[in-house]
């Protein structure tokens, strides 16, 4: 890893949830909550109507820290870590999404709100649409960012996939139990860097400093069995999904031109009444660092 980060600030900068969250402008500052029988890390700042940002795998709520600043300025911005995320706990079980919608209506109801709306990127798109499908009654909007909710046609990705469709071997690598915690914990960080290498449309959108956040993050035995989780409940999901009557709050979905803005083109529609699709050009799977300017653009646009 180079001695200083891309920005030229040194490697020496801070990783720590309450330090990082005070770095950043709009008043942010670091809290956990017991809620729905685990523990939740987030990050809050801003006023206005709520919205709450959730992150996706390998990564935690410090992925949304290039739009945060500016969602803050119009909204009451509560950046979490999910369950078995970053500096939330990290239980055996209850990985399915719809548990872990039930632990976000938990912290809203522990927050004293009623409503809020919802952002989700990767795994916390999955969590995004699982609470609008299970709490409407506290869900303003939802926007999906990259990734849609498991459903039926992901149980039927090939093996050895044919071009250009990218190879998501992680998908069953993370369903392997033991052998991750084994090969990662303590090297995380090259994982971190194979995939940003293959799904980044400019690597240098995720600095060495946001980089060494995430490998803080995930480089034990507990923190990879919890991430893990997130993608052995997939067959439960897809499950759950089939329960679901199409979601009637409006719903954005963006995509990566570089990444997964077809598949949101073909999932999507069906997950609800109110649908708008939106291609984020020169970007891949990361769209809050790579393109934080039009992510905040969308988000604002849509929530209003």
């Amino acid at each position: 890893m180079p001695d200083t980060l891309l920005d030229d600030a040194p490697l020496t900068a801070p990783l720590d949830d309450a330090s990082l969250a005070a770095s950043l402008e709009g008043g942010f500052t670091s809290h956990h909550a017991e809620v729905n029988g685990t523990r939740l890390h987030y990050v809050e700042g801003g006023s206005g109507e709520p919205l709450v940002l959730l992150g996706g795998w390998p990564q935690t709520w410090w992925q949304w820290n290039k739009v945060m600043p500016a969602l803050a300025r119009r909204y009451r911005v509560i950046a979490v870590d999910l369950r078995g995320m970053g500096g939330s706990a990290k239980p055996e079980g209850g990985y399915d999404k719809k548990t872990m919608a039930a632990d976000l209506r938990a912290l809203l109801t522990h927050l004293g709100l009623e409503r809020a709306h919802i952002a989700g990127h990767d795994i916390g798109a999955m969590v995004a649409y699982s609470f609008a499908a299970n709490h409407p009654e506290a869900t303003g909007r939802i926007a999906l960012l990259d990734v849609s909710h498991p459903e039926e046609s992901w149980t039927r990705m090939p093996l050895i996939p044919q071009p250009p469709m990218r190879h998501l071997w992680w998908f069953a690598f993370n369903q392997v139990h033991g052998l991750p915690e084994q090969l990662l914990a303590g090297r995380y960080h090259l994982l971190l860097d194979w995939l940003f290498g293959a799904m980044l449309a400019d690597p240098a959108a995720i600095d060495a400093h946001a980089r060494a956040v995430y490998a803080r993050a995930y480089d034990s035995p507990d923190a990879i069995r919890a991430g893990n989780g997130w993608y052995r409940t997939f067959t439960q999901d897809i499950a759950d999904l089939a329960d679901y009557a199409p979601v009637t709050v409006p719903l954005l979905a963006l995509g990566g031109d570089r990444s997964n803005y077809q598949r949101m083109v073909d999932e999507v529609p069906a997950l609800g009444t109110d649908t708008r699709i939106v291609r984020v050009d020169d970007s891949g799977h990361y769209l809050p660092e790579e393109q934080p300017e039009v992510v905040t653009a969308e988000l604002t646009r849509f929530f209003g």
